[in-house]
């Protein structure tokens, strides 16, 4: 059986892949450019998939898990050449989340 990749296993692993396939990282501005567009690429397959437009048919056989995918390895690569440790930002964004929001959806008649 395969272990599953730990996010610090993930930042890792791309490290190793954009300093030997890729060459080098990107700057940070086109990384976000590309971060955006792979983001715009998400939105579009759920808009059509699951909201109100019509799916193109050229867009029928897109993955939405690759999709997903590319913005998680583009979100990576940022986090990388800013020195985040992505394990530890979410561990840290999670607890702030749950003190925060501890009964703040409880009751609300929106989405009960």
């Amino acid at each position: 059986m395969n272990k599953e990749m730990t996010i610090k296993e993930a930042q890792t692993t791309i490290d190793q892949w954009i300093n030997t396939i890729g060459v080098r990282y990107f700057n940070e501005l086109t990384n976000m450019a590309i971060l955006t567009e792979e983001v715009g690429e998400v939105a579009r397959i759920i808009a059509r998939r699951y909201g109100e437009q019509s799916e193109k048919e050229s867009d029928k056989n897109k993955d939405l898990g690759d999709e997903m995918a590319d913005v998680l390895f583009v979100l990576i690569c940022l986090a990388n050449q800013t020195g985040i440790d992505l394990t530890k930002a979410l561990e840290k964004n999670i607890e702030k989340k749950t003190m925060r929001d501890a009964d703040r959806h409880k009751g609300n008649r929106k989405i009960s």
